[in-house]
């Protein structure tokens, strides 16, 4: 049991997973110091000297913090924006661009011959049977 939950760790995706979470997480807390340390300060010189994450509205006695909840949404929207045209799109892009090259139609193999295995179309002889082949 213990092999197979190590094989199962030790596995990219597994891994993998594990390190975006990590900088993720990294990222995250960068961006909200950014919102609070840098972003907050300048939208209080603009709207009266009141920090954003200050902001709040009372009824009844009980503080609504709408400041926080605008602080934690900027925070969000900049990392939903990293995320998406530094990962995303570049994924994105490599996708279609290799769905694009597979689409063309045109084989990029032959049939070898004398031993009929597969080869790549460029080639002047087979990696099988090492016969000399004709180039296309």
């Amino acid at each position: 049991m213990f092999k197979e939950f190590r094989k199962f760790i030790l596995r990219g995706n597994v891994v993998d997973l594990a390190i975006g979470i990590v900088i993720g997480a990294a990222f995250t807390s960068v961006v909200n110091s950014l919102v609070k340390g840098v972003i907050d300060p300048l939208i209080a010189l603009f709207y009266g000297g009141t920090q954003l994450a200050k902001l709040e509205y009372v009824i009844d006695g009980k503080k609504f913090l709408y400041g926080d909840v605008i602080n934690n949404t900027l925070s969000f929207l900049i990392v939903a924006a990293v995320v998406f045209f530094l990962v995303v799109q570049p994924i994105n892009h490599l996708t279609e661009r290799f769905a694009r090259s597979k689409e063309t139609g045109e084989a990029t193999t032959r049939k070898c011959p004398e031993c009929l295995s597969e080869i790549p179309k460029e080639a002047s002889r087979c990696k099988f049977c090492t016969a000399k082949v004709a180039k296309a």
